[in-house]
């Protein structure tokens, strides 16, 4: 028997998916014989009594669930997310530099800074990815900060909006699609796929309206064995791009081929969504966080 500790904050019982994949990884973990406690920011110094914690916050540097994870680490607990995966991840120009190094295929990007924002580099920067291409700072998540750009004016308004929060951009070739997959990824091991389809109109997982009101597309989920297998590689190798913890990899099909979009940290599990074909997910993190594998 072991003790599990998962740390939580306010906002991650929001939603009922959300809630019910927690309800579900307790029942998976008790099945097993382990005890299941939440912790939130008061109860980070129970942490040493634990012998895994998996983190179901928003993952950031700067964010409490950054200081669990360390926790954690510094203890000799195995944690998900760990350190490095948060630190690599939420900076997408470390994130991409890591998939580049590894050979795995992203669309082409670059590294922008202040003084690229000029009409001059943006005709060149066109004429390379095509029009239109793709903007990105660095730490956005739910698709915000992404933005299409179709002309130099577009560009130079969103690229210097966009450096109000970083020192840096990225600028990416579009890949038109109508859906991104997903496969969720733990210790080497794929998980689960699935698909994101996008909202009515949109071209991203998540839009919002002006009154802040969020759209998301409905999510269709496969079994691991009814995917291409070269999709799956490609997968496997982004994520061993980044280490061996729990990620969301984000791929668009162009063709007979898979291009990765990014890896996220701490991907969304929720219930009756991701988990709907894998309803192993939840005893394999266990396994995982005990020490069972990986």
């Amino acid at each position: 028997m072991g003790r599990i500790g998962v740390f939580i904050e306010r906002y991650t019982i929001t939603r009922s998916e959300e809630m019910g994949a927690l309800m579900r990884f307790s029942q998976a973990a008790r099945r097993l014989g382990h005890d299941v406690d939440y912790l939130f920011r008061p109860d980070i110094y129970k942490i040493p009594h634990y012998n895994g914690l998996f983190i179901r916050a928003l993952t950031d540097p700067l964010n409490t669930s950054y200081i669990a994870a360390r926790h954690a680490e510094l203890n000799g607990i195995r944690v998900i997310d760990d350190p490095e995966s948060i630190y690599i991840c939420c900076d997408k120009v470390n994130m991409y530099r890591h998939l580049m190094n590894a050979g795995v295929p992203i669309p082409e990007s670059l590294v922008l800074h202040e003084a690229d924002l000029t009409r001059r580099h943006a005709e060149e920067l066109f004429a390379r990815l095509g029009q239109p291409m793709v903007l990105k700072a660095p730490n956005s998540s739910f698709s915000l900060y992404v933005d299409k750009v179709a002309t130099p004016a577009e560009y130079i308004k969103i690229g210097t909006r966009y450096l109000r929060r970083a020192d840096r951009l990225i600028a990416q070739r579009f890949i038109k699609s109508q859906f991104d997959w997903r496969v969720g990824i733990l210790g080497g091991e794929v998980l689960y796929v699935c698909q994101y389809l996008f909202p009515r109109k949109n071209w991203k997982i998540v839009a919002y309206g002006e009154n802040g009101r969020v759209f998301e597309g409905p999510i269709k989920t496969f079994y691991v064995d009814q995917v291409d297998p070269k999709l799956l590689e490609t997968a496997l190798a982004a994520a061993a791009a980044i280490g061996k913890g729990l990620y969301g990899i984000d791929l668009k099909q162009a063709g007979n081929d898979y291009v990765v979009i990014e890896v996220n940290d701490n991907p969304t599990i929720a219930a009756g969504l991701e988990d709907k074909k894998a309803p192993h997910v939840y005893e394999r993190i266990i396994r995982y966080l005990m020490g069972e594998w990986g």
